[in-house]
């Protein structure tokens, strides 16, 4: 991982500061384009281009002028999400999500990147009529999970709680790149400079890198990550955090 965050990487990280609070995202805005096997589209309507597509071609991403078109063996819906230009390609995935045997459109979109800053986000549609699925917000996750920084001398110490477990481990100030042996360091950690989705053996994860940063300072430096997987809640018709278990970054 890169060390030398700037003051743009670290004011992303400020608002996404551990507090305790969450708050709702609304949901994304779509129309539908066409819902036929075999969709025809006027000139404007039309996809400029061809971004990304699932393995087998089952879904397919196309940007537009105002957005996206998704289309799911053959039918289609737009979305209003932004396209970081000059970036990797969308990752596009068909692959059941939900466990109910049926698959779902999967698109990862990045939406930061530079030093010290690898941010994207998922949205997950049903796979027939292209509804998009709701999943629980990172900072609602995080506003569960509890952190604490105290210093002693040339040592951090460092403790989180997930989930009602209890992770503990120090690091050594003289060991950070980004920080001078006698600073003092605020009593919490902070998280948003790194928050990666993924889809691996039909789970949504999440990874959330969580740093320490000096009172003095606006360098923080990182120090731990926090593993997120997902299930898809039948009663809420969500997906949400059922295992979330936190490392030591060596």
């Amino acid at each position: 991982m890169k060390k030398g965050i700037g003051f743009a990487a670290w004011f992303l990280s400020a608002a996404l500061v551990f507090s305790g609070c969450a708050s709702d995202k609304p949901a994304s805005g779509s129309q539908d384009v066409e819902q036929s096997a075999t969709p025809s589209m006027d000139k404007e309507q039309e996809p400029s281009k061809l971004l990304s597509a699932s393995e087998n071609g089952e879904v397919k991403l196309f940007e537009t002028t105002d957005g996206v078109i998704v289309d799911v063996n053959g039918s289609q819906k737009k979305f209003d999400w932004n396209i970081l230009k000059g970036v990797s390609n969308p990752q596009v995935s068909y692959v059941d999500l939900t466990g109910d045997g049926k698959e779902e459109a999967v698109i990862i979109l990045v939406t930061g990147y530079g030093t010290e800053l690898d941010t994207n986000e998922a949205h997950i549609l049903n796979g027939k009529n292209l509804s998009e699925i709701k999943i629980q917000r990172v900072e609602e996750i995080l506003a569960d999970l509890e952190t604490e920084v105290s210093q002693k001398g040339d040592e951090l110490l460092i403790k989180t709680k997930a989930q009602g477990k209890e992770y503990k481990f120090s690091k050594k100030v003289s060991d950070l790149k980004l920080v001078h042996p006698d600073d003092q360091f605020e009593n919490k950690l902070y998280f948003g400079n790194v928050i990666l989705n993924n889809v691996k053996d039909q789970k949504l994860t999440v990874d959330i890198v969580g740093s320490v940063r000096p009172i003095d300072g606006v360098l923080p430096d990182y120090v731990c990550t926090v593993h997120v997987t997902y299930k898809y809640d039948q009663d809420l018709h969500e997906f949400a955090a059922e295992q979330i278990q936190i490392t030591s970054d060596q």
